[in-house]
């Protein structure tokens, strides 16, 4: 079976890593089932299937992918995905079930596995994945880095993060021009209790960011008047510089502001 360009596949070749993966699962008594996405020829799912009293279920677009799991994986019959994870809709197959999401994620849309998991949040205690390592440590990246952006503020914001190792192109074939990274995020006990609109906290966040090299009193116009933002040295700050705490902070602000100018 040889990689697909157009599936961004690189397969892991190294069955240390394979396991180590698979045991960075540490919250295994929260759940009882376990999604794999872009499983490929099997050299992670193999080990997630030694997990006992756990169902693991795996989502891969390629059929070429999914007729090699069948034939090699009978174990998985009947917990064979075959269709766009970005595309499944989670609770036709979990309900109110929780479950665990895992994986050597395509690259090309790891980002977007990301919100899709946080999207599911309730449903997903714990997320282990290998990413383009620029990409895990943005996501794992603290306030005052150049890599903290809006995916750090969002994930953090309902999940605690641990960057867990790196991953040299050698380890795949084909091997991948970046080098790779995996991350754990175990979902925070009061993740219910952000403390402010999650749909407006989304917003304001992704707006501070579009303009991240510029003061908040620039990038938040179109949210507060312009009295409030020019006459409180917080608003001098750059996105970068916020902590999570702090958008929270900032959103509650906004939506002061609209309850009152709306009244």
């Amino acid at each position: 079976m040889k990689a697909k360009k157009s599936f961004g596949q690189h397969f892991l070749k190294e069955e240390t890593i394979s396991q180590r993966i698979a045991h960075s699962l540490i919250h295994l008594e929260r759940y009882n089932h376990i999604l794999e996405v872009g499983p490929g020829m099997g050299m992670l799912t193999k080990y997630l299937l030694q997990i006992p009293d756990h169902q693991l279920t795996v989502v891969e677009a390629d059929t070429d992918m999914v007729d090699y799991l069948k034939e090699h994986y009978k174990e998985l019959s009947g917990h064979i995905i075959s269709d766009d994870f970005l595309k499944v809709n989670l609770s036709d197959y979990y309900k109110d079930q929780q479950f665990a999401i895992i994986g050597n994620f395509p690259y090309n849309i790891s980002s977007q596995i990301m919100i899709k998991a946080l999207d599911n949040r309730d449903n997903v205690p714990e997320v282990v994945g290998m990413f383009q390592k620029e990409v895990a440590e943005r996501i794992a990246a603290g306030p005052g880095s150049k890599e903290y952006g809006v995916l750090s503020v969002l994930m953090q914001a309902y999940y605690d993060i641990k960057y867990l190792f790196t991953v040299k192109p050698g380890s795949f074939n084909p091997p991948p021009k970046v080098m790779s990274g995996v991350i754990a995020l175990s979902r925070k006990a009061n993740y219910r209790e952000l403390g402010c609109n999650d749909h407006l906290f989304r917003t304001i966040v992704k707006a501070a960011f579009n303009q991240r090299r510029k003061m908040l009193r620039n990038s938040l116009k179109p949210f507060l008047a312009k009295e409030i933002i020019e006459n409180d040295s917080f608003y001098e700050l750059r996105p970068e510089q916020l902590s999570v705490q702090q958008f929270v902070f900032l959103t509650n602000q906004v939506e002061a502001f609209r309850e009152k100018d709306s009244n």
